[in-house]
């Protein structure tokens, strides 16, 4: 699979990103992920592996999985298994994970709709996906999406519901949507 290299920024801040991101709390994902120790869990997005670390220290089988060889250098750095992919096009077979969790990232996928669709396939029955997203209904989010389309980042935001009604649509069924801060969770699982 051919990566188009839209995401070069992120090899450019790589080496940077965990000292600015990384003693963000995630607690609140982490419940809602609801992961048991043993299980397998990807960070799609994960770039290097701030989230994935904390969560594998909890005994769950974390990989990372990001279009930015930069980003995963450091996740591997870090002793994180990692797959350099998109999430338009995922290469775990279908019902085969048992947790998926996205930080901050689902707005810079280039295909969402394509992207729904293919996380919901490789979700195991019973599985749960969380996405932790910027809240577009809050004026700070506003002003972030703004200035990420000033700087050609080509990204798209989604308010939670739609963004829950995107996942629904490619098959998942609603389990939460949580404000938290300037972001929000949407929690959805499998049938």
């Amino acid at each position: 699979m051919k990566i188009i290299p839209r995401y070069g920024h992120f090899n450019w801040i790589a080496p940077f990103y965990d000292r600015v991101f990384g003693a963000m709390d995630h607690d609140a994902l982490f419940a809602h992920l609801a992961a048991a120790p043993g299980d397998v869990a990807l960070d799609i997005g994960g770039g290097t592996g701030r989230v994935a670390q904390r969560l594998r220290g909890l005994g769950v089988q974390v990989i990372v999985v990001d279009p930015s060889p930069g980003m995963l250098r450091h996740a591997r750095i870090k002793g994180l298994p990692a797959a350099r992919a998109l999430a338009e096009r995922l290469p775990f077979a279908g019902d085969s994970i048992d947790r998926i969790y996205i930080v901050d990232a689902f707005h810079h996928f280039a295909q969402q709709k394509e992207a729904a669709l293919d996380l919901v396939r490789i979700l195991r029955p019973g599985g749960r996906l969380v996405i932790e997203e910027p809240d577009l209904r809050r004026l700070a989010v506003k002003f972030v999406a703004l200035a990420e389309k000033a700087a050609l980042m080509q990204s798209h935001f989604y308010s939670p519901p739609a963004l829950a009604d995107l996942f629904i649509a490619a098959g998942a069924e609603l389990v939460a949507i949580t404000p938290d801060r300037i972001s929000a969770h949407v929690a959805l699982t499998k049938s």
